[in-house]
């Protein structure tokens, strides 16, 4: 009984995180819509607003990581390693918060959730790039479908806008980017940053790489607004969401795992689509939720591939681990064999 409380109660603690990521990531989207959009708050400066997140970020980080210790630096995080590692992966993810953020100016959330799904073909696609990857034309097959679903979507969107559809698939471009190259140069070399040191780490990285574009953008038009005033309400609830969602991540992917948060993101992109539509009213056509639920379908399968692969690699884990303690206890026995043997001949 004991046990089944157990179980129970762990069950309940994963559904609990999952809600808690749906709700912040949701917070997150909608709030940022609501800002940007030039028909609600109207705020049109997506560098800005990126820059406030990652000020806001970076500061909180350092005081967990730095003042209060609530957070272990990496040890082996060497200013070479820094230099080599973490500014190429800050770069690429300031470029996807910047056009991610942008296109919310020109799209629907409904239908900037629907080219997100192309998420696990950009992903593969670079992966093979990168030699990370290696190419199955069973996985190729569902990269196509995912893929054509988009593209039945982005066909039949009532507000078809091709600036910001290229704004955000540079964005999925470049954090599919971001993702294997976390890969290649930080795990590879045993590194593991939580997001409490990943925005220590990389959130500076993003502030310096987006003043530049902030600049030569941005800065002009907010300085010749004379009407402009920042609200510190909007905005600094607007940045906690983006911190909290930092952490609901940690929360979420070190108590279950990352498949559960893919799994997760689709059910919240249902729930957004379905928003955008009841409450926003943005125009949702037959044609788009076919198209998305082929991708739907197709992403659905590339998660369930991901955890046939995971259970296969756990089970040969368990095997192997069994197959060494056996190896072991087979020479104590043959240890304690000799043993008594020497003490018969003597």
């Amino acid at each position: 009984m004991a046990l089944s409380d157990g179980v129970m109660r762990k069950a309940i603690l994963s559904y609990l995180y999952v809600m808690i990521w749906i709700a912040l990531s949701f917070s997150v989207i909608v709030y940022n819509k609501y800002i940007l959009d030039r028909k609600l708050y109207n705020w049109p400066f997506p560098i800005s607003l990126t820059m406030i997140h990652m000020a806001f970020c970076s500061s909180i980080a350092y005081l967990l990581v730095r003042v209060f210790k609530v957070v272990e630096e990496p040890a082996s995080m060497t200013r070479d390693l820094y230099i080599r590692s973490v500014v190429p992966i800050g770069a690429l993810y300031s470029l996807s918060l910047w056009f991610s953020n942008s296109a919310y100016i020109y799209l629907s959330v409904s239908f900037i959730q629907m080219l997100k799904a192309l998420m696990p073909v950009s992903v593969y696609s670079i992966g093979l790039v990168f030699k990370k990857d290696t190419f199955k034309s069973d996985t190729m097959l569902n990269m196509v479908s995912i893929s054509l679903g988009v593209a039945i979507a982005a066909y039949g969107e009532a507000k078809f806008d091709s600036w910001g559809v290229m704004l955000q698939l540079l964005a999925v471009a470049f954090e599919a980017t971001r993702l294997v190259l976390i890969q290649i140069l930080l795990n590879s070399k045993g590194i593991s940053l939580n997001p409490i040191t990943s925005l220590f780490y990389v959130a500076p990285c993003c502030l310096v790489f987006l003043s530049l574009p902030w600049m030569i953008m941005e800065y002009p038009l907010l300085r010749d607004t004379s009407s402009f005033h920042l609200d510190f309400v909007i905005f600094g609830t607007n940045s906690l969401c983006a911190f909290a969602l930092n952490l609901a991540v940690f929360l979420l992917v070190g108590k279950t795992s990352a498949l559960t948060m893919n799994v997760a993101g689709v059910v919240k992109d249902w729930l957004l689509i379905a928003f955008s539509w009841s409450v926003i009213k943005d125009t949702v056509t037959p044609i788009n939720l076919f198209g998305y639920f082929i991708a739907f379908l197709g992403v659905a399968y590339y998660n369930h591939s991901k955890l046939q692969a995971l259970k296969a690699a756990e089970a040969q884990k368990k095997a192997q681990q069994a197959d060494e303690e056996a190896g072991r206890l087979l020479e104590e026995k043959e240890g304690e064999g000799t043993g008594k043997k020497s003490e018969t001949q003597g």
